[in-house]
């Protein structure tokens, strides 16, 4: 806020003419860990490894506290701290790190006691708001809480490592639910991880495009052989591998050949064995099913590599779980994505999000409906067996794993209900059908959808009918390893009625030409899900622009606005308009807002498909490292969406809330289906928002300060020559900058001082020496902007992109010499209560959604949020209201200077004064919308969608 406000609030003139001028502790066992020795933060296992190790050092009690808090990545320099007591704050003779726990260890048989004395410690109860754990042990047993949630671990001290995603927030990484209870995945995804590196390191050959299938292919063969033998798909104790250590060398140098020989019996049928010169050692039953197919090559395993191997075997594989396994494990072959390695990983509920309304909460429905109807069951049942599920972006299978396991849970309460509670399962794992881009995960999803099966028959069949069945496998192949935007999903996912002929022998092949399969059982439902890669439009590859371009075949202009995830909802509508299908996809909200919408939208609905339902704009939180998670949604489409539509919310308190609705339109606003178009021309009763002055200068008519001291103007010549300018920056942070603006009139007054002249030559050069020819012919008047406009009395601000963060939009009033960069938009001479209205909660609504954002900032539009914003017809007492309300904003502002915008509405910390005057400009413009305060922001863009759609069509609100 630039000058005087009481002064500019007294002498502001409403009139909406513009003016314009010419035109750690070092012998800690964790000093090594990966996440201590650069100082970057750890993920999930690397932490995990870090607190095995410590559990399996000689317990010390002096130095606990500080080993684990460094196995969870707190570096040296903070362990230093708080073992020198500057930043420990326990009263117990233990340590309080602020923010993260209070740990305390004790003599032996005391640890319940001593978390009760940390419970109710003082300092515990001073840090409590922010302390996130306490913890006791003995080293013999260990107990400790979640101060948030009131959860509790007990266990032997040796043990805890089973419990290390109990204590991930102090590592600031998001948990869920399932990695708090069970470790085991994160533990296989590290051992495994350092068996594929070490490999890779002693077959130098095998790290190379030629050869990287082959060593996916020997991965994912392991892994079964390791799930096998735990579950007693293989007789015996470690068949796997107790035989690899009894039969190879310790010095690994024959384990390859051990190996190579159990592969090769798990595909020879055993009267087959003798002949094919397989040692009858190799005891294991039959697998095949293409699993141990083509070229069952061992890569060579050093000592190193041989133990980890051994080690692996004998972690118990029966606790997998192969949704978060899956997920997880897929980094291991990438080395991009090793870094992150244990954070991949999606919860199940955040997954049932988008396949219960989908389709798992009719078919619960229909199952309730049914009751114990014998004939009712039997016909659901049959439904079941004919669903395809379809994810064109499957990675490792997670969405797979988990519609297959919710079918597999719903038939199995049909077949109880009928009494027939060990029938084998009507559901084919071929009606689970996927594509994904890379070979691992691809060979992942297969493996993790096998284990599903086995998993489903132990918990629904039994264990003996598990294993009678399971084994050997089929041979069938139903993920595609291949560019989702370049196939032809009807080839992979045939519609109904459709016949395939071609069928795989290898089930781990990968061609993009693979075999199609037959259905198991003809006819039924497609429901294609998944997450797709996001990549906005900025940040595609050409390849990925390519992939784009290749899927709209010229039938949009602006494509290339586009994230590359609309690519999948283009395909899916495509699908759908040959057979029947319905469609989810999780995506970034920018498909829904701004510029995209326009572009994307009409084409989806062009094919007959409409928004069956949709959950709004929420954090998509993986188990990740500071970081929150990327904001989503989620949008189901089809030609069959009925009457009733559903749309999903989160409270203030996390809760979902569903709603009912009639339509729902691109916007995810449960309103008519219109879509917000640009205007150059305000479509209500409201002044015209301009683009502030464009330099086109290479930077010599802008100063900062510095530059403007250097120019040595009189007073006289400063006043003439140079204004105080504002931008995006400039107006939010306070950063002072100037510029030359100079009128025609005073150009040859200009000339003669001979700093200023230069700086006009630079500009004219740069002018001339342009590509552009308007930016040549801008090279005639060097000493001006593009356009130069300024107010006569003051000028409205408004930020193109300012942070999501902030409850409002930043606008504020500027003097009659302020002007106003292309980095903002201006109004120039408008009326105040303009100010009231852009200042509002309602406007930022609909700012947020039809402008859309930059990254995670606001980006507003003059044409496409100022002129499209629905503003009904103000009275003159609606007017002065407004305009009293923004002068209480401005002058609550200035009671606080010099503080800056950006100090002003940090999150948190907006004065109290400040957030009252909003909140009683938000409480009238509420009323003069629709007579009383909006229940919450859906309410408010459902009211406004509903006013644009009758000023659009009807000209009036």
């Amino acid at each position: 806020m630039a000058g005087n406000i009481s002064g500019i609030l007294n002498d502001r003139n409403h009139k909406t003419t513009n003016r314009t001028v010419g035109t750690a502790n070092t012998q800690s066992p964790l000093a090594t860990a990966p996440g201590n020795r650069h100082n970057t933060p750890m993920n999930a296992v690397e932490i995990e490894q870090a607190v095995s190790g410590l559990a399996a050092a000689p317990f010390d009690a002096d130095a606990f506290p500080y080993d684990f808090l460094q196995a969870f990545g707190n570096k040296s320099t903070t362990i230093k701290k708080l073992r020198a007591g500057e930043t420990n704050k326990s009263d117990l003779g233990g340590v309080l790190q602020t923010g993260n726990i209070h740990i305390k260890t004790c003599p032996v048989g005391t640890v319940p006691e001593t978390l009760v004395k940390l419970r109710n410690s003082p300092a515990t109860t001073r840090a409590r708001a922010k302390l996130k754990f306490i913890l006791a042990t003995d080293g013999v047993d260990l107990e400790a809480e979640d101060l948030a949630t009131g959860d509790t671990i007990a266990c032997a001290y040796a043990d805890f490592p089973d419990h290390f995603g109990f204590f991930l927030p102090l590592a600031g990484i998001t948990t869920v639910r399932q990695i708090r209870e069970n470790a085991f995945d994160i533990r296989a995804t590290g051992r495994l991880n350092k068996l594929y590196v070490t490999l890779l390191n002693d077959n130098p050959e095998w790290d190379t495009a030629a050869r990287c299938h082959d060593m996916n292919q020997f991965m994912v063969r392991l892994i079964f052989c390791f799930f096998a033998e735990d579950t007693d798909m293989f007789t015996g104790h470690h068949p796997f591998t107790g035989t690899i250590g009894q039969m190879s060398a310790p010095d690994g140098t024959d384990t390859h050949a051990v190996i190579g020989a159990l592969f090769r019996a798990m595909r020879t049928r055993p009267d087959d064995r003798a002949a094919a010169g397989i040692p009858r050692w190799a005891n294991l039953p039959y697998v095949n099913g293409g699993l141990f197919s083509g070229n069952i090559e061992v890569p060579r395993f050093s000592k190193i590599a041989r133990a980890y191997l051994v080690h692996i075997g004998h972690l118990d594989w029966t606790k997998i779980n192969p949704d978060i396994f899956g997920s997880m494990i897929q980094a291991v072959a990438d080395k991009d994505e090793r870094s992150a390695l244990g954070m991949h990983y999606t919860s199940v509920p955040n997954i049932l999000k988008l396949l219960n309304p989908l389709f798992l909460d009719d078919l619960r429905a229909r199952l309730a409906q049914a009751g114990h109807n014998p004939r009712k069951l039997l016909n659901l049942r049959r439904r079941m067996a004919r669903i395809r599920v379809f994810d064109p972006a499957c990675g490792s299978g997670n969405f797979l794993v988990i519609a297959y396991k919710a079918l597999r849970a719903i038939e199995a309460e049909i077949n109880r209900r009928r009494g027939e509670p060990d029938r084998r399962s009507d559901i084919p794992l071929t009606n689970f059908r996927g594509i994904e881009l890379r070979d691992f995960p691809a060979e992942i999803a297969r493996l993790a959808l096998i284990i599903a099966e086995y998993q489903c028959d132990v918990t629904h069949r039994g264990q003996h009918e598990a294993l009678a069945e399971f084994l050997p496998l089929d041979v069938r192949n139903w993920i595609t390893c291949g560019n989702a935007l370049r196939l032809d999903w009807l080839s992979i996912c045939p519609p109904t009625g459709t016949d395939v002929t071609h069928r795989a022998e290898d089930l781990l092949m990968t061609a993009q030409d693979q075999a199609q399969i037959d259905f198991a059982n003809e006819g039924g439902e497609t429901y294609i899900c998944g997450n797709p890669p996001y990549r906005g439009s900025q940040w595609q590859k050409k390849e990925q622009k390519a992939d784009l371009d290749q899927v709209v075949q010229g039938r949009i202009k602006n494509w290339k606005s586009l994230d590359y995830v609309a690519g999948w909802l283009i395909k899916a509508a495509d699908y759908g308009s040959q057979t029947r299908a319905s469609a989810a996809f999780v995506a970034t909200n920018s498909i829904c807002q701004g510029e995209q919408v326009p572009v994307l939208w009409p084409l989806v609905f062009q094919t007959g498909h409409e928004i069956a339902f949709a959950h709004r704009s929420f954090k998509w939180a993986n188990l990740a490292s500071h970081n929150a998670g990327v904001v989503v949604v989620i949008i189901g489409i089809s030609r069959q969406a009925g009457q009733l539509r559903k749309l999903y919310s989160l409270s203030d308190d996390g809760e979902v809330i569903e709603q009912d609705a009639g339509n729902i339109n691109a916007y995810l606003i449960a309103a008519d289906s219109v879509i917000v178009a640009k205007t150059s021309t305000p479509l209500a009763d409201i002044p015209p928002m301009s683009r502030g002055n464009q330099p086109t200068d290479d930077g010599n008519l802008l100063l900062n300060m510095a530059e403007r001291d250097a120019l040595h103007l009189t007073p006289e010549q400063t006043a003439r020559f140079v204004r105080r300018i504002y931008g995006s920056a400039e107006f939010i942070q306070g950063k002072q900058r100037y510029c030359l603006w100079i009128a025609d009139a005073h150009l040859q007054q200009a000339l003669q001082i001979p700093a200023i002249a230069a700086r006009i030559e630079k500009v004219r050069t740069m002018r001339l020496a342009s590509r552009s020819k308007s930016t040549n012919k801008m090279a005639q008047r060097a000493h001006q902007m593009l356009r130069m406009h300024a107010a006569n009395s003051h000028t409205i601000i408004v930020p193109r992109v300012s942070s999501e963060n902030r409850a409002y939009l930043p606008v504020g009033l500027l003097d009659s010499r302020a002007i106003v960069s292309d980095s903002a938009f201006a109004l120039y001479d408008a009326p105040l209560w303009t100010m009231a209205l852009i200042a509002s909660r309602l406007h930022l609504v609909w700012i947020a959604t039809v402008c859309g954002k930059l990254k995670t900032d606001y980006r507003y539009s003059n044409t496409m949020g100022w002129n499209t914003f629905p503003v009904p017809k103000l009275t003159t007492r609606n007017k002065q209201d407004l305009t009293r309300h923004a002068e209480q904003i401005l002058l609550a502002r200035a009671a606080h200077f010099p503080a800056t915008i950006a100090k002003l509405y940090a999150p948190g910390k907006m004065p109290e004064h400040l957030r009252a005057a909003h909140d009683r400009n938000d409480e009238t413009i509420d009323r003069i919308y629709i007579g009383r305060r909006f229940r919450n922001d859906t309410e408010r863009l459902e009211h406004l969608f509903r006013m644009y759609s009758k000023m659009t069509t009807k000209g009036t609100v």
